[in-house]
């Protein structure tokens, strides 16, 4: 399994340590839906202990808004020998979604494309973003996300960020029981909005230990730590030294950070948080859908614009001409602009999956060649597929062990306690608005 002669479905058979993984490492729900794929889905568990094993390398949690992205994102994954996320958020993917590609076909569709396409990279399958606002919501989450896990999600992330922090929390404890124990977790404080609003190291002490003290213990914590969601290069960008300062404070609680607003951020300060920060998960979402589409993107895929303020359509590239065309008009007649744009996924889907084969497979392959970049160039990610197969036979399960123990004490961290604690944390929510997930 090395970068220069990438293993097929055929070679692996021959190689006992994928067999191996292939019969232990996946869940239960995957095993349910595919007894006899050749794919080898696991928790997002073993996709962060790949990614500490090798340390300062980070995978893409590529969003999987479409297919084609999905298949650029696998091949790069195993011409790089690289564990792999793909992810879709609930905005995206979940009941209101604007992707064809949603939480209970996502499993599918990579299943059928790592068999297809011959992957045999690790590969976790993961609930992004799934938001709550309010108490309806965590009611609501209470039968939405069991029907997740059994359509073949291997990894979720509650996204109570919204909400005090005290209800963060709460919510996160209410909901805990409805996620296997197996599965990979990630957990966040504060939306997503930029420069606003920053996250705090006592405010991530406090969502942390509050976990801590009821046996729960995230893989990965998701800040605010400067960046945005979408098209928008923030002039600022990751906030590296904060991002490092509050790992740094969770070093004994065991936890890696996830990075959100990848797309608008450069190649050198993506190196540096690989380099500073206990980042082991970069979600990039945006940038793979204007790639696929064959738009004109900077070296870290922010779609570029023309002196009117247009995205610029590459030539022969994504998209025919004339499909591109037509999108563009909808959009405008939808007065859909910028990032709502986004909203193309799903009104065109057919029409995209109707174009020729060639066409498919150009729109694919330019995901392919910017994903590789991305996890051999910046990421540092490439060899850390034989790591989390590693990681799967060490623990000779499908679950791995918890990368910390309680150190909490849990009669500090009753919901009586919580709220009052809560109530101390000096924290900047920054402005109201909708901050897209």
């Amino acid at each position: 399994m090395s970068p220069k002669n990438s293993s097929t479905l055929s070679d692996s058979q021959a190689n006992p340590d994928f067999e191996k993984a292939l019969q232990i490492g996946r869940p239960p729900n995957i095993v349910k839906l595919f007894p006899n794929s050749k794919a080898l889905i696991v928790s997002g568990k073993f996709i962060d202990l790949a990614l500490l094993a090798k340390g300062n390398a980070i995978t893409m949690a590529a969003n999987g808004r479409s297919s084609f992205v999905i298949r650029g994102a696998l091949k790069a994954a195993q011409k790089a020998n690289a564990a792999l996320i793909i992810e879709i958020a609930k905005s995206e993917g979940g009941a209101n979604a604007y992707c064809a590609v949603n939480y209970w076909n996502i499993a599918r569709i990579v299943d059928a494309a790592c068999n297809e396409l011959e992957i045999t990279i690790p590969v976790a399958i993961h609930a992004d973003h799934y938001g709550l606002k309010n108490d309806q919501d965590v009611e609501a989450a209470k039968i939405e996300i069991p029907s997740i896990f059994e359509a073949g999600i291997t990894s979720i992330a509650i996204d109570a960020s919204h909400m005090p922090d005290d209800k963060n929390l709460l919510a996160n404890l209410e909901l805990n029981p409805y996620i296997p124990k197996w599965a990979g977790l990630e957990t966040e404080i504060g939306e997503i909005k930029g420069k606003e609003g920053l996250s705090t190291v006592e405010e991530a002490l406090f969502l942390i230990q509050g976990l801590n003290a009821h046996d729960i213990f995230p893989n990965w914590i998701a800040l605010n730590n400067g960046t945005t969601h979408g098209i928008e290069a923030s002039d600022q960008g990751i906030q590296v030294d904060l991002t490092a300062q509050i790992h740094e404070a969770l070093t004994k609680y065991n936890v890696s950070g996830a990075q959100h607003g990848t797309s608008g951020n450069n190649s050198d300060r993506l190196r540096e948080i690989a380099a500073k920060t206990r980042t082991t998960k970069a979600n990039v979402a945006t940038a793979l859908q204007m790639i696929s589409w064959g738009l004109e993107v900077n070296d870290y895929g922010n779609a570029q614009l023309d002196d009117q303020g247009n995205f610029i359509k590459v030539k022969d590239q994504g998209v025919t001409e004339e499909l591109w065309s037509e999108m563009v008009a909808y959009a405008q007649k939808q007065n859909w602009q910028g990032g709502n744009y986004k909203k193309l996924n799903l009104s065109f889907e057919n029409k995209l999956l109707g174009q020729p084969a060639e066409i498919r497979e150009r729109m694919a392959r330019r995901v392919e060649d910017f994903i590789y970049n991305m996890l051999v160039n910046v990421l540092n990610t490439q060899d850390t597929a034989p790591l989390a197969v590693a990681a799967i036979l060490s623990a000779g399960s499908y679950d791995a062990a918890p990368k910390a123990d309680r150190i909490e004490d849990p009669a500090e961290w009753t919901p009586e306690k919580i709220i009052a604690r809560a109530a101390t944390i000096e924290s900047d929510k920054g402005p109201e608005g909708d901050f897209d997930d």
